[in-house]
């Protein structure tokens, strides 16, 4: 009997995470008898120390695999290193046995813009290279074409397990239910223009076709939601996010009165201006915003 842990989202330059930081995770896992963890995408920007991770944690004992999310991905020269990265860890359209009658599928993941109210494939594209991070990753082939190759080789995988009758976990990157995509209102209704970059409504229709998906884990949408169960399969999307996009980072800014709404973007300044009080409270909840961030399955 093993336990998995399943984590997006790490972003560990951009929070400036470094040993301290590394081993409260460490430790959260280590409290929750975690024999292998996941990292399924955008660990870090840079895939070196997207690599460091992973061998910080497979050092300690625990088993390591990842996935690449966008942010790895904007480091990355080819099509063939992003989708099949040298690394024996790396798990895309791969799977390994977590026992004998279930197995964990890495899965990097795109989209579709199956999820955009917009389907002006033009505007899309016109939209990402403007404000989308992803306008420094090149594929090959537009996103419909790069989502379509990637389901026609997830397909038959999907069958052989079906066929085998392998009880299967699934990690990835990007959104494949509409039921995690938030349409925003107001002032805010612009970014329902960036839904289209967020995953692929085709992935879902896919895994629908399977009764023995028995849970799905992703993140990218640096919003976390509450599981959700569709046809059959359990959904976790729990991403860990941004310093500033966090549930510690909310109660800081709130308790202390240091603004009178919590809205993420606007809280980098006043985070700067508090900076070493930030850091002592971040020290010492930092464990808890980790444990709400996994995502488990015993095996």
């Amino acid at each position: 009997m093993g336990k998995l842990a399943i984590i997006s989202d790490l972003h560990a330059d951009i929070n400036h995470f470094e040993t301290i930081e590394l081993n409260i995770l460490l430790n959260v896992l280590r409290e929750h008898e975690v024999t292998w963890v996941h990292f399924a995408g955008d660990s870090a920007n840079k895939m070196q120390r997207t690599l460091e991770i992973n061998q910080i944690f497979r050092l300690s004992g625990i088993e390591t695999t990842f996935n690449l999310g966008n942010h790895e991905m904007a480091d990355i020269q080819g099509e063939e290193m992003i989708e099949h990265y040298p690394d024996s860890h790396f798990l895309n359209l791969r799977y390994l046995p977590l026992n004998d009658k279930k197995v964990l599928l890495g899965l990097n993941g795109w989209y579709d813009y199956g999820f955009s109210q917009n389907q002006d494939v033009v505007e899309n594209i016109a939209i990402k290279n403007r404000y989308w991070y992803d306008r420094m990753i090149t594929r090959d082939g537009n996103d419909q074409e790069v989502t379509q190759r990637i389901l026609k080789e997830l397909k038959p995988i999907l069958d052989e397990l079906a066929e085998k009758n392998y009880q299967v976990v699934i990690a990835t990157h990007f959104v494949p239910q509409s039921e995690f995509i938030v349409q925003m209102t107001g002032e805010y209704a612009v970014w329902n223009k960036m839904n289209a970059f967020l995953g692929a409504a085709s992935l879902g229709k896919l895994l629908d076709q399977y009764d023995n998906i028995e849970q799905v884990a992703f993140g990218h949408t640096h919003r976390r939601f509450p599981d959700k169960i569709i046809h059959g399969t359990n959904y976790s999307c729990r991403p860990f996010g941004y310093f500033y996009e966090w549930q510690l980072t909310r109660n800081f800014i709130l308790s202390n009165q240091l603004a009178d709404s919590f809205v993420p973007m606007k809280m980098r300044r006043i985070i700067r201006d508090h900076q070493k009080a930030f850091d002592q409270y971040k020290h010492r909840y930092l464990a808890e915003e980790f444990a709400a961030c996994l995502t488990f399955v015993d095996y």
